[in-house]
């Protein structure tokens, strides 16, 4: 299969060309967005941290006592470093092997595969249905289109000469290739339709696990890390921060609004090099994601 749909998207988040995915089948889009939608309610929820430990000094016999609380442990920061033993690069056998995430997938959509991190949401059947169906439909339409663009590559060589017969041919064939034209333009108008099925999709799944986070692989390994709502970076930004807070921390350096609305970071020093960037999702001016993604690899 062709490297192609959810594979690259420039530093604004566009959308780059399209991959493989999934087996024959079709679903509405209707049918699909309530599936999706059935699938977001179910899988949100939160996924807790731990209780900061205390401890405690006992005086001697009869003295006062002199306990005190030890310091609170220092909340791991998300960073391209890693995050709960992921990190960049990572295989999924590997993050699996780890014990970071849970075992079954909770997403395949774009042909990625998701995890929610250990303790998340378990896989929903209405969301995995869905999801491998519009997958199967997306095989379809790019078989198709793929078979009426070669159709399509050779223009129709002009008549050898101006006799009837030459004349006839070349017309003959100019009949035939506008046919195929034809054929093209619907097969390509009904793989635009499948990618904004594709988009509506993905658009559910982060929704879905906007608060409890979740890990994403692709064919090169990890390609997208989603924290969860309580993760912060070590500047102290996360779920909840104000854009004011956000910008502050990071205007200088190089925080971009793209036009998909999230603003971006490129990693730091040795992850830039490898497309490796922070996406921060806001509403109402304020964060509500955050994100350490590589949108330079492919999911299948």
């Amino acid at each position: 299969m062709s490297k192609s749909w959810a594979g690259r998207t420039g530093a604004a988040g566009q959308v780059g060309q399209a991959v493989r995915i999934g087996r024959p089948g079709r679903l509405t889009g209707a049918a699909l967005a309530a599936a999706l939608l059935a699938g977001a309610a179910t899988a949100c929820g939160s996924n807790g941290a731990g209780a900061d430990g205390v401890g405690a000094v006992a005086g001697r016999a009869g003295a006062p006592s002199t306990a005190s609380p030890t310091p609170s442990a220092t909340p791991e920061p998300f960073s391209a470093l890693g995050y709960r033993g992921l990190k960049p690069g990572m295989t999924k056998d590997t993050a699996l092997a780890s014990g970071a995430l849970e075992a079954a997938p909770v997403s395949l959509v774009n042909g990625c595969t998701d995890f929610a991190y250990r303790g998340g949401p378990a896989p929903d059947p209405v969301r995995m249905a869905a999801e491998e169906a519009l997958q199967a439909k997306y095989v379809q339409a790019n078989a198709r289109n793929e078979a009426a663009r070669k159709e399509t590559e050779v223009f129709p060589a002009p008549p050898a000469s101006y006799s009837a017969k030459d004349v006839k041919s070349f017309t003959d064939r100019m009949a035939a290739f506008q046919e195929k034209s034809k054929a093209r333009q619907e097969a390509h108008e009904q793989l635009m339709k499948v990618f904004d099925e594709l988009k509506a999709a993905r658009e559910a799944r982060d929704l879905a696990f906007l608060t409890t986070g979740r890990a994403g692989f692709g064919l090169e390994g990890l390609r997208e890390l989603v924290a969860p709502a309580g993760a912060r970076t070590a500047e102290g930004i996360g779920a909840g921060a104000t854009v004011a807070e956000l910008k502050a921390a990071y205007d200088a350096q190089g925080l971009q609004l793209g036009k998909d609305g999230k603003y971006t970071l490129w990693a730091g020093i040795g992850q830039v090099e490898q497309g490796w960037r922070y996406e921060f999702t806001v509403d109402a001016e304020r964060v509500t994601g955050l994100a350490l993604a590589n949108r330079d690899t492919y999911c299948s």
